[in-house]
């Protein structure tokens, strides 16, 4: 039987979807099956479980299996590319091959003649194969091959290192399609940074996934093109090529699948050559409600509360990459609409809010928090969000906003919560006005979430869980075991920690008397302040984190 006859006896398809893929396969000259896949009509692994049926092949899991470098081993790397096979077992002089074309007869006679073993296919999706190639022999490993026939850099006169040839070379449709393999990566992974790295005899790709570094694999080749993949990043982000004396920056836009993507390039001189960090904005990933951040209902309803404030400061604190311009983002979409008109000062405008205007701090032209604040306030808006204060001036700019009707949100560089006041009057603002305009602080930090897809039961040692982490005699904890869905690292996303200090009387005595941060944490305590590690303690509870994400990143 054909794999039509197949695909109707099964009622997969119907006779006019097999004519719409026949159609299509004359038109592009395609194999009936491809056609079937590219429409859409099934999915790979429905298709390919129909051949397994037929054929006798078995269909395998390779996230299921572990492969031995010595089997590995068994193909050159070429062919793995070139063929998109993969051998993942052998014994017995038989070798056993996952493929995702099952009709590709000549590539196994081929590795048959290369080997002088019997070759039994497997079959696999063709996404699996992706993965286990890029994980076992390195990103981008075809498109080098193809630039290692194409440039011998070891022959006299090859050298890369002249500004004509750099040109040349970071415009070769090789080199432009492995910067592109990098970036797009990093994008398939949920990297919000990619680091490229040069050493004297190697050069290092990274990508920052769930706020943590984690190695990409690359082949040793790399190293040989590596002035030619920064200069293409340079070119992209309009950068000039010929100077590697000091740092530049410099933007990217791009379109994947329809997101768009903006990417921060920043390109340092180093020993070794420059070093290249790419920060990834997702414009598709940013507008999430205050509930999918990670706050509790409690939170919410107390920070939902505060900025529906008519007048008042609103601060978010923590260290960098703490989620602070998220959160302010998340909170100005819940509030923004018609009848309210919210403008922002920040140094980038990171994402376009619908309903927002949005003003670019210039430092080069005078555009600074403090100026642009003062002149957007002309604008009769209700809501204000700077991007963060950052000095006196500013802060001073803020809290006259704030006695003059409007609601200002912003950041602030403090640990706790209980610090803000504190930071705002060590400025060099007046502790009455402190405590007079400072309506809330919220301090947060991100906690890496616990893989759906791995997640097991885990019974701790109580002994050597923190003192401040009671757990009950029958509870249990969780973790991640480790999966392709989460890189084997038992994680997949993030998720917030946060610590809320609503502005009380008694806190306000405690700002004017310029009391220390632990006297205004004691008093608000009494009014319900819930800590950022006692939080985090409830996530860990709940399964969404675990007990070391927690300790981590918070303190006793």
């Amino acid at each position: 039987m054909s794999i039509s006859e197949i695909l109707l006896e099964k009622r997969l398809l119907t006779q006019e979807q097999i004519e719409e893929a026949i159609a299509l396969q004359r038109a592009e000259g395609l194999r009936l099956d491809r056609a079937i896949i590219q429409l859409g009509l099934v999915s790979e692994r429905q298709l390919l479980e129909v051949m397994s049926e037929q054929l006798h092949l078995p269909l395998v899991k390779l996230d299921e299996i572990t492969i031995l470098p010595e089997t590995l081993r068994v193909l050159p790397s070429k062919i793995v590319y070139r063929k998109r096979l993969v051998p993942i077992s052998q014994s017995n002089g038989t070798l056993n091959v996952a493929t995702s074309d099952a009709f590709d007869l000549y590539a196994f006679d081929d590795i048959r003649l290369m080997t002088g073993l019997n070759i039994q296919p497997v079959l696999a999706p063709s996404e699996d194969i992706e993965k286990i190639i890029k994980t076992h022999y390195g990103l981008g490993g075809d498109t080098l091959d193809e630039m290692v026939g194409a440039n011998d850099l070891d022959t006299p006169g090859a050298s890369v290192e002249g500004g004509e040839d750099l040109l040349e070379m970071a415009q070769e449709a090789s080199v432009i399609k492995l910067v592109n393999e990098i970036i797009l990566e990093a994008v398939n992974e949920r990297a919000s940074d990619i680091h490229i790295e040069p050493y004297e005899h190697e050069m290092s790709i990274r990508y920052r996934i769930d706020g943590v570094l984690q190695e990409a694999s690359v082949p040793p080749q790399m190293h040989r093109f590596q002035a030619a993949i920064i200069s293409r990043v340079k070119i992209l982000a309009n950068l000039n090529i010929a100077e590697r004396r000091i740092p530049q920056d410099g933007r990217i836009k791009f379109n994947v699948g329809g997101r768009q993507i903006d990417v921060r390039v920043s390109v340092i001189p180093m020993l070794y050559g420059e070093g290249v960090v790419m920060r990834l904005l997702d414009k598709s990933n940013v507008l999430f409600t205050l509930q999918e951040l990670g706050m509790d209902g409690d939170t919410h309803e107390l920070f939902a509360g505060l900025i529906e404030r008519p007048h008042g400061i609103i601060l978010v604190t923590g260290p960098t990459g703490s989620g602070k311009t998220t959160t302010l983002y998340a909170a100005l979409n819940a509030i923004v609409g018609p009848g309210i008109k919210v403008l922002t000062v920040e140094d980038p405008v990171e994402y376009h809010l619908h309903g927002v205007n949005q003003i670019p701090v210039e430092q080069k032209v005078g555009m600074t928090f403090e100026r642009g604040l003062r002149a957007i306030l002309r604008h009769d808006p209700d809501v204000v969000m700077i991007g963060e204060i950052r000095d006196l001036e500013t802060a001073r700019a803020a809290t006259q906003a704030s006695l003059t009707g409007h609601l200002v949100l912003s950041t602030l560089h403090t640990n706790d919560a209980a610090s803000a006041p504190m930071r705002l009057i060590d400025m060099g603002v007046e502790p009455y006005l402190v405590s007079s305009t400072l309506i809330g602080s919220m301090a947060q930090r991100l906690v890496r979430k616990i893989c759906p897809k791995c997640k097991t039961e885990h019974v701790p040692d109580r002994a050597k869980l923190p003192k401040d982490f009671a757990l009950g005699p029958a509870e249990v904890l969780y973790r991640g075991a480790g999966c392709p869905n989460c890189r084997n690292t038992g994680f997949r996303g993030r998720s917030g920690l946060y610590e809320l200090m609503v502005m009380t009387e008694e806190i306000a005595h405690k700002v004017m008397d310029r009391a220390p941060s632990p006297q205004i944490v004691a008093v608000a305590r009494q009014s319900g302040l819930r800590l950022l590690r006692e939080d985090g303690w409830i996530k860990v509870r709940n399964g969404i984190t675990t007990t070391d994400e927690v300790v981590m990143c918070t303190a006793l």
